[in-house]
């Protein structure tokens, strides 16, 4: 069995492992590679970065992701099955690599990031609440807000 995510050392296995299969995907690939014109080796560092302080608590990235997102997005439209392969290829590069508390984390948080920038880029909320109501407003738009057994307002 494979062990957990420890250290740096881990996190850039996975994060090259990642990028050098994204890079040869043929959907998001060429996003990296001609839109955004990535270089790799001057990119991994910064994504062991972000990773690192992702999952181990620590404050090594301080950019501003979704600013380079919503950027690229600019130039070329990021859409729901960009990052549905994205992180397709992010599980599957750590279930081949790791196993344990930290692995099952990188993939919750990679599930969280790709959902709320997706959303983000798409012009609502990051977060999945985004269309859960206030009373007041639910009320307004004549939604009815009582509890069963209880008198509408």
């Amino acid at each position: 069995m494979p062990a957990d995510l420890r250290d740096r050392a881990d996190v850039a296995e996975l994060v090259t492992a990642f990028y050098r299969a994204a890079f040869d995907d043929p959907l998001i690939g060429p996003i990296f590679t001609d839109v955004a014109r990535m270089d790799l080796d001057h990119h991994l560092p910064i994504m062991c970065d972000f990773w690192e302080t992702v999952l181990f608590d620590v404050v090594l990235y301080r950019r501003n992701a979704l600013q380079l997102h919503a950027a690229l997005h600019a130039r070329h439209p990021l859409k729901a099955e960009h990052f549905d392969r994205w992180l397709a290829l992010w599980v599957e590069t750590v279930d081949a690599r790791f196993a344990g508390p930290v692995a099952e984390r990188a993939k919750v948080q990679a599930r969280r990031i790709a959902g709320s920038i997706g959303r983000r880029l798409d012009g609502r909320t990051g977060t999945v609440y985004d269309t859960i109501l206030s009373r007041d407003r639910a009320q307004q738009i004549g939604i009815d807000t009582s509890l069963p057994g209880q008198a509408a307002p």
